[in-house]
């Protein structure tokens, strides 16, 4: 990207594709907030640096205070000295940190909360070895593990607020990141499809130039690649979307929108997503990279095993109450078993029984074939939004995902995660595509990517797809950060059907 790079000045020949407003016609509201991007990059970091700041001080102030009223002898002069001899060292290191993890970057590109939880921990062991060298000497090492943690929470809600109020003052200034999409027919269409039913209304994609006919996409064609220069005043960002592109015309393509300072993103292919995942073979004649499969192995499989046991015995503790009124409610609704045990392919394709509160009639297995042409998804699944055999119990289950609180019993017994591809009914299973049966190299999980981008609103292909992405790119902050988003992905139950 080089959106720094000066705009060159040249000579754009006559076209007759569909022009496009200009920036200042389309917006006319649009203000010295805008236009003057130096001051808007000054403001942003500034901004985040001291609600940054904020968080740190207050989260080492809560941790001290916390302590002090526990012990019985809070005071707010001695608790502000200890504070104020700790934070200014913290907040150096955490600002130093946080710049490089690019948290301080542009709105479109800047990292989110696990992020945010990587750099903490950073930042709570590099200040500890510091005081240890200087030979400092603590009773316990509380105030690193407290501070941490209610910084946790202070920063990422300063953060989520900084996200959110500056969202609506760019929106009612008339913000949008304008895009045009490049490359095949059927690729524009689907990215096109992808980007409006997304929760990014900044993103506005407002024309297309293709290399092939394109299916009907409710945009603008641009006219052919030669001239997409002529639009490039009227636009922030290029995405290529075919992966299939030609490489020549792609690498011509980027350098003439570097050259005039236009942002160039790149759709990932299957291939890129798995070259997360190469190592290099050496002693070849030729150099080769070997794709390895994505288990979890060594300690990945320690910390991901680990804190599987630990989060699903807590969760369990917690909503054990709840899981107790549900059984309740299903045992006196409906004649059947509180537990419906459905076998599914786990890992390696393994059956297991996945356990789930039941949420159907007892005779529902045998209605299945009957529905089949009712069937409202594509691929291999089977989803009917109004299915006629789900109990009025059951719907208000699915409709909060209560009736997936068993499975934390499958995790407990190994057979499943907390997080991780989800696992389908034997009957969808059998209609996979082979390369779709990547997703069963590992544990399945009780939640994924899935439930966070979309639920039953994606189709089949764009769902593998997250999977191979969780895949290729796990870690435990990962898992973490797709758990607390199930939190509000379950709230407003978008595709819980």
């Amino acid at each position: 990207m080089a959106n720094g790079l000066v705009r060159e000045l040249r000579e754009v020949k006559p076209t007759q594709a569909v022009e496009l407003p200009s920036k200042d016609a389309r917006a006319p509201v649009r203000g010295p907030l805008l236009r003057w991007g130096t001051a808007r990059r000054i403001a942003r970091v500034t901004t985040l640096a001291a609600l940054d700041v904020a968080g740190l001080s207050l989260a080492i102030w809560t941790a001290l205070e916390l302590k002090a009223i526990l012990l019985g002898h809070p005071s707010f002069h001695l608790i502000f000295l200890q504070a104020k001899r700790y934070a200014p060292l913290v907040c150096l290191v955490a600002i130093l940190l946080f710049a490089l993890a690019g948290l301080y970057g542009e709105r479109p590109v800047r990292p989110g909360f696990a992020r945010i939880v990587s750099a903490l921990f950073q930042v709570t062991l590099l200040v500890l070895a510091y005081t240890i060298v200087q030979g400092h000497h603590f009773s316990s090492y509380y105030i690193f593990y407290g501070s941490l943690l209610f910084a946790l929470v202070y920063i990422s809600l300063f953060r989520w607020g900084f996200e959110r109020v500056s969202g609506a003052i760019l929106r009612a200034a008339g913000y949008t990141r304008r895009t045009v999409l490049v490359g095949s027919g059927s690729q524009i269409a689907a990215v096109a499809h992808a980007l409006k039913g997304g929760k990014q209304p900044e993103v506005e994609p407002v024309g297309f130039v293709s290399l092939s006919p394109v299916p009907s996409n409710g945009l603008k064609d641009l006219g052919p690649l030669e001239e997409i220069e002529s639009h490039f005043d009227e636009i922030d960002e290029v995405l290529i979307a075919d992966p299939a592109f030609p490489e020549e015309q792609a690498v011509e393509l980027v350098d003439r929108c570097h050259r005039a300072g236009i942002r160039v993103c790149v759709a990932p292919t299957t291939m890129e997503i798995l070259m997360e995942r190469v190592e290099f073979v050496p002693g070849q004649t030729l150099p080769l990279f070997e794709l390895k499969p994505p288990v979890f192995e060594g300690l990945d499989y320690f910390g991901k095993r680990t804190f599987d046991l630990l989060m699903s015995v807590a969760l369990m503790l917690a909503l054990s109450p709840v899981m107790l009124v549900v059984a309740l409610a299903i045992r006196l609704s409906s004649r059947g078993p509180i537990i419906y045990r459905s076998m599914r392919p786990g890992i390696g394709g393994r059956p297991f029984p996945c356990l789930k509160f039941r949420t159907m009639y007892s005779d529902a297995e045998h209605r299945q074939a009957d529905l089949e042409e009712q069937n409202e998804k594509g691929g291999a699944i089977f989803k009917i939004r109004h299915d006629p055999r789900v109990t009025p119990v059951g719907r208000f289950l699915r409709r909060w995902s209560l009736d997936e609180l068993p499975q934390l019993f499958n995790v407990l017994r190994g057979e499943m995660s907390l997080v991780g591809p989800r696992p389908l009914p034997q009957r969808d299973y059998d209609r996979l595509d082979e390369w779709h049966r990547k997703r069963n190299l590992v544990l399945p999980g009780i939640t994924g990517l899935w439930q966070v981008s979309g639920r039953s609103e994606l189709d089949f292909d764009e769902l593998v797809r997250l999977d191979f992405l969780y895949l290729e790119s796990w870690s435990v902050f990962l898992d973490l950060t797709i758990m607390l988003k199930t939190i509000p992905a379950v709230i407003r139950a978008e595709g819980a059907w």
